[in-house]
């Protein structure tokens, strides 16, 4: 009887300790990300009502490579940095959250093709690491601490904190959850989400309500739909990659890569007579919602994301694949007979969860975004695509640990 007690006060006082500690993350990340949040807003205006900023996009590229380099981050990897870092393979410091929070900015405003959610992953990591060094923990509780401050930032800025909670534990590591960070992510996601909700920060909903009953041959045309939204996603990563790796080979020289890729973004926004495949592209998005896409905007949008991000532009890869997957899915709803917007919502969930292999969170985000009446549609869409989408991945440090075909363990990095 007497151990057992004991067992309940070790387990009451660490509950304590992270309910405790969870707040406080949530509360300082929540205003950090709300102004985030309010500096891409601000940073998407400005560009939107001045459309000729955009020929200032090679100089902030320079800025950005300045910033990196005086902060002693050449080599700096993103958002790998932080999946490897809760595995102890990196070392995750404070100043990487200042520098991906003005550096996302900068790129916004002139008008990289970029997101916001892998930035405040980074942003949220690695305050939430500063907060675990800051209180002594040991190692392994400062790895919860970062998906601690992942999970804050996330839902801050997106205002999902379901999705946010989870997805910080199932992004790390393919096939299994870190289920010890569940009442730190849960609570730390909360309170920053309530908090940015409190400083006016808008969360992101989009509620689908044309959606026909679930027969066999609307399912059938769902699990078509996310077939072909995993093949893309596969084509996203690949070509993310593969941006970044051939601009490393052709031109050596960081200052010299960014500007020429600045000018390039510069030439083809001109090319193509519109600013849609600059920023974010959440007015895009939301055009998919009401059932108006343009063909071939999926591609022209990876294209603009790959060049972005590969030459050193700073920023997430989340949105981006949203404007893919809402743009394909969309378009993909009129040539199968259904709803432009249910489309538009499954290919986002679909795309979501092949390029991150994060079914549960895509599934999540789903729920939160688009509301209850598609479940059916975004059940399916994103299980067939975590299973046909292979082991690609946004994040080359993502560990694939349990395989998507057997139940066997493979243990291996995604590709």
């Amino acid at each position: 009887m007497i151990l057992f007690l004991k067992g309940i006060g070790s387990k009451f006082l660490n509950f304590a300790k992270w309910v405790a500690v969870s707040c406080i993350v949530g509360a300082v990340i929540g205003p950090v990300g709300a102004a985030f949040y309010y500096g891409l807003e601000l940073a998407t205006e400005f560009r939107t009502e001045r459309p000729g900023v955009i020929l200032g996009l090679p100089l902030a590229g320079l800025v950005i490579v300045f910033l990196y380099h005086i902060a002693g981050k050449d080599n700096d990897r993103g958002t790998n940095s932080v999946l490897s870092a809760i595995r102890s393979e990196e070392r995750l410091t404070i100043a990487a959250a200042p520098l991906i929070f003005i550096s996302t900015i900068l790129t916004h405003l002139f008008g990289g093709s970029a997101g916001r959610e892998g930035a405040a992953l980074q942003v949220g990591g690695s305050i939430g690491n500063g907060f675990g060094r800051l209180f002594g923990m040991d190692e392994a509780d400062r790895h919860v601490m970062i998906m601690c401050g992942m999970s804050a930032c996330f839902a801050a800025v997106f205002g999902t904190p379901m999705a946010a909670a989870v997805f910080s534990m199932e992004v790390v590591s393919v096939g299994i959850m870190y289920y010890s960070a569940l009442v730190p992510c849960v609570l730390a996601s909360l309170v920053a989400s309530g908090i940015a909700h409190a400083l006016g920060t808008v969360a992101e909903r989009m509620p689908v309500f044309d959606v026909p009953e679930f027969t066999w041959v609307n399912g059938g045309k769902t699990i078509v739909l996310a077939f072909f939204c995993a093949l893309l996603s596969v084509l996203f990563c690949v070509t993310l990659h593969a941006a970044e790796a051939l601009g490393k080979k052709w031109i050596k020289n960081r200052y010299l890569r960014i500007a020429l890729a600045g000018l390039l973004i510069v030439l083809l926004a001109a090319l193509f007579g519109t600013g849609d495949y600059l920023g974010a592209g959440m007015n895009i998005i939301e055009k998919c919602m009401e059932g108006e896409a343009v063909p071939g905007a999926f591609l022209v949008k990876i294209l603009f994301t790959a060049i972005t991000l590969g030459a050193g532009f700073k920023g997430g890869e989340i949105v981006p694949c949203f404007f893919v997957g809402a743009t394909f899915g969309c378009m993909m709803g009129g040539v199968m007979g259904l709803p432009g917007s249910l489309c538009a919502a499954v290919g986002m969930a679909a795309l979501f969860c092949g390029v991150t292999n994060c079914p549960i969170t895509a599934l999540l985000i789903s729920l939160e975004v688009f509301g209850m009446e598609g479940f059916p549609y975004f059940l399916a869409g994103t299980a067939v695509s975590y299973m046909l989408s292979g082991y690609q991945s946004l994040y080359h440090t993502q560990k694939i640990i349990y395989s998507k075909y057997k139940a066997e363990y493979i243990g291996k990095k995604a590709e």
